[in-house]
């Protein structure tokens, strides 16, 4: 690894750590630093195992029940044992400390609007903030099967259709494009999929069936931040596990011969080319692939 890079990495982290606060004592000015203020925060976003709390900071047990008695002496958390197992314990907010979460919220929004209006692209600066969101915590990803009409797919499909557009030179309408009804992206004749991390989508793709033997793969995307991780791959393997697991034996699916990066995944996953199987005026390429 070069000096140069080593030096950058670590000017980065000297920026961020002044800039979101970890130097203060009185995070946001609300009296506490912020590892109890983190805490707190994740608390309030649901998290309420103490080991679910210290999987998802990644503290210390010590660190971590010093700061949680400091939250309960200030009265804004109670803990107690888990109910549903005893050696653990469970926490929550009080009345108190939800009033405080709604303040860090809001004080936390401001300082997020003020940094983004420092660069006079601002959609730059988001593209890079989650490139090394995505690559600092890549071991968080989960992948889970989702409503094809929820809120975290729905932002897949535009971020999906939005890039097609750019890729290739046109408006792409995904009501042109074999666009799935409901039914046949859930159980039991499809499913869809979600790779996220924490809230941010960062890949999906789509099993379209009708009750048969023979799917479609729809929807197959990965988030810029994300590529070369091996998520791609990820995600069609899953995708073709829940296929079979619904009694599915073919699949297969359709592409633009531009999609370079596509193209050489799906040969390299033993998919076969085909001829053409639909009238969808995007793709040139269509494949297919026997599940064993």
């Amino acid at each position: 690894m070069k000096i140069d890079q080593i030096s950058r990495v670590r000017n980065f982290a000297r920026s961020v750590a002044v800039e979101v606060g970890a130097l203060e004592d009185s995070f946001l000015n609300r009296g506490r630093p912020l590892g109890s203020a983190r805490v707190l925060n994740a608390i309030g976003l649901g998290y309420q195992k103490v080991s679910d709390i210290r999987n998802f900071l990644k503290l210390d047990t010590g660190l971590l029940s010093r700061l949680l008695r400091g939250l309960e002496a200030e009265g804004l958390i109670e803990t107690a044992p888990n109910p549903e197992d005893r050696r653990s314990r469970v926490t929550k907010l009080t009345k108190a400390g939800a009033k405080e979460f709604d303040i860090y919220e809001q004080l936390s929004n401001e300082r997020a609007a003020a940094i983004l209006e420092r660069h006079k692209d601002a959609r730059r600066l988001l593209d890079a903030m989650d490139t090394v969101t995505v690559a600092l915590s890549r071991e968080h990803i989960v992948f889970e099967e989702v409503d094809y009409a929820s809120v975290i797919a729905t932002k897949c499909l535009s971020a999906f259709a939005a890039e097609l557009s750019a890729r290739l030179g046109l408006e792409f309408d995904l009501k042109k494009s074999g666009d799935p009804e409901l039914s046949q992206m859930e159980h039991p004749h499809g499913t869809f999929v979600v790779a996220r991390l924490d809230d941010m989508p960062v890949g999906c793709v789509g099993v379209k069936g009708n009750g048969g033997s023979l799917a479609e793969i729809k929807r197959m995307w990965i988030a810029p931040a994300a590529r070369g991780l091996g998520l791609a791959r990820r995600l069609m393997t899953t995708a073709e596990d829940a296929a079979q697991a619904i009694g599915i034996r073919t699949l297969r699916l359709d592409t633009n011969s531009t999609l370079h990066e596509a193209v050489r995944l799906y040969r390299s996953m033993g998919w076969t080319e085909i001829d053409r199987f639909n009238d969808d005026p995007y793709p040139d390429l269509f494949f297919e692939k026997q599940l064993s």
